[in-house]
């Protein structure tokens, strides 16, 4: 994810960081290259002159953009929805940890520290799913020895990681350590973290409709390599700088909405996951004074 305030105008002109220029420029290329090839044949095809009215491009390309807006709108929600569960992970955390470590005290202070180190790995488990990444060491150090072999070869290993927490207030309940009152409100933070779960799992398994990414797809590329033809008698030598700049627009924003509909992903502009987590890390175990490092502030625009 690109987080950095806007800059002066001209160097926003030359930002390459962030941009999905890097992922069409070879787009651009071809369809440059076929404008200069129809202005330098006059637009002739095996001696016919196509002649397009440009009346026509501009109720198509109308059309178009008000189809790019609607799509636009659908993939944002799904980056925005995207945000919020994870921001409500940032609190849930933060909230569970906090009642672990002042209504239990008749349990040993190290023990609270592994069940908070659990709701770390819970959150870094449900990271690695949502990003297709099956491997386990990165969070062992989190996990029991027994925890850690329960949870391989598993699919959802979040969810396992919620049976421990769950396991561990229950019994703790049979020991007279939690009255009803507080298991049952730990209970809703345990239930509003299978929430966030299933929220991020309905849009990472519920893409945006294939029809819709299709017809944006076709739809945006023809009418970039039929405008050379509809703009070369009224633009004459500028017509294929036209072009690029129009075609520029729109492809961008059709790899913009596809990038940004799958929020959960490693590219520039997908959700940072990664930096998410540690600061739960961070401020949990802060909470539970779990001995760690310093939290590292992020060396470039990029965080992932």
């Amino acid at each position: 994810m690109i987080v950095r305030q806007r800059t002066h105008w001209l160097k926003m002109l030359f930002i390459w960081k962030g941009s999905v220029l890097k992922k069409i420029i070879a787009q651009l290329f071809i369809i440059t290259i076929f404008s200069v090839a129809v202005y330098y044949f006059n637009g002739k095809i095996y001696d016919y002159k196509v002649k397009l009215n440009p009346t026509v491009f501009t109720l198509i390309g109308l059309a178009l953009a008000i189809f790019m807006g609607f799509c636009n709108t659908a993939s944002y929600d799904r980056f925005w929805e995207g945000r919020k569960l994870w921001g409500l992970l940032v609190i849930e955390t933060r909230s569970l940890t906090r009642q672990i470590l002042s209504f239990i005290p008749n349990v040993a202070k190290e023990e609270k520290q592994e069940i908070v180190k659990l709701i770390s790995a819970f959150c870094w488990s449900l990271n690695y799913q949502l990003r297709d990444k099956t491997e386990t060491k990165p969070i062992q150090h989190l996990l029991s020895e027994e925890q850690f072999h329960q949870i391989q070869g598993k699919k959802f290993i979040p969810n396992i990681i919620l049976g421990f927490i769950s396991d561990w207030l229950n019994e703790q309940n049979k020991k007279g350590n939690i009255d009803t009152i507080v298991l049952t409100s730990m209970n809703h933070q345990l239930n509003q973290f299978s929430n966030i779960s299933g929220g991020c799992e309905r849009i990472y398994n519920t893409p945006l409709p294939f029809a819709y990414s299709v017809l944006l797809h076709r739809t945006v590329y023809l009418y970039c390599f039929w405008l050379p033809f509809g703009l070369l008698d009224s633009l004459d030598w500028m017509m294929p700088l036209i072009v690029l700049l129009i075609s520029y627009t729109f492809i961008a924003l059709d790899a913009i909405i596809q990038e940004i509909g799958e929020p959960f992903g490693e590219e520039e502009n997908d959700l940072a996951l990664n930096s998410i987590c540690r600061t739960i890390e961070f401020s949990i175990f802060e909470q539970a004074e779990i001995p760690q490092g310093e939290l590292k502030k992020p060396d470039s625009y990029f965080i992932d």
